[in-house]
């Protein structure tokens, strides 16, 4: 007769780094995001990724004017539409072009002395994202899928590389990610998570709580119409110098000129990212 199996099998006996019921707590929480932080960042410093060029857009968006998700290589959110029509289809293939520019000019294709930069990172998921990792993939250079875990479970495409596809639970810590390493941003037409994204950037500009890098958002004509800016001037909700924040681009080789034209870093992120970087031994 076991007269210690009570004791084993108690919840308080397991190793606390193999008890869920202790790692999912509140008390955890903590832990939890400094475990999501550093997985990503130990997986990106074995890959020597050093910058990268993050790309937003829409998850609506497919290929070919499509109405139906079966095109994607990710579902979309339940409930979510297609957005059809050749618009569509032009901002997609616009946002693969790029993908493909961006890592062979860029230094992803091509890295110098083990260092790969401006690597294209995306949200991982369907449309925009998609297009962008399908146009690094298309050049042959690896990018990167910054998932989310959601209720409805989002699931990545099947272009970024697998070796640098992460799920994060916490939006902070997935934030912190799309920031800490980008030498650009380039933002295509996109809703509710593309705004936030796209506002969250030029905050931690507008406040000098990250470096000034090159934004730019693809299709004039649509952000000018979803947002006024020049409203926000006009009623001194910001000043006139936070318009240079960004710039505006017609499709994918415009927004790598606009880059170039604003001064795009080729190596390291401007000013806190350390400069040398060494495979871990």
């Amino acid at each position: 007769m076991d007269e210690n199996a009570d004791q084993k099998n108690s919840p308080a006996y397991r190793l606390a780094a193999l008890d869920p019921d202790f790692l999912l707590g509140d008390s955890m929480r903590g832990v939890r995001l400094q475990l999501e932080y550093e997985k990503a960042e130990e997986r990106l410093r074995a890959w020597v990724v050093r910058s990268t060029i993050v790309v937003f857009g829409s998850a609506r968006v497919l290929p070919r004017e499509s109405g139906t998700e079966a095109v994607s290589t990710a579902q979309l959110p339940p409930g979510a539409v297609p957005r059809r029509g050749e618009q569509s289809a032009r901002w997609y293939d616009e946002a693969r072009r790029f993908g493909r520019i961006a890592s062979e000019r860029g230094g992803a294709l091509r890295p110098r002395d083990g260092i790969r930069d401006n690597v294209i990172a995306t949200g991982g998921g369907p449309g925009i994202m998609e297009a962008a990792n399908r146009g690094a993939s298309d050049a042959g250079a690896p990018s990167i899928g910054f998932n989310i875990g959601l209720p409805h479970e989002q699931e990545p495409n099947g272009y970024s590389t697998p070796d640098l596809t992460f799920q994060f639970h916490y939006f902070a810590v997935r934030k912190l990610h799309f920031a800490m390493r980008a030498n650009a941003l380039v933002v295509f037409p996109g809703g509710f998570g593309t705004i936030d994204e796209l506002f969250e950037l030029l905050t931690l500009m507008q406040t000098a709580k990250m470096p000034a890098i090159p934004v730019v958002l693809v299709e004039k004509q649509y952000w000018t119409r979803v947002i006024n800016f020049t409203t926000l001037l006009d009623e001194g909700m910001i000043a006139r110098a936070d318009l240079d924040l960004f710039s505006y681009a017609a499709d994918a080789e415009d927004a790598w000129q606009e880059l170039i034209r604003r001064d795009l870093n080729s190596g390291p992120r401007p000013a806190g990212y350390p400069s040398k970087m060494t495979r871990p031994k």
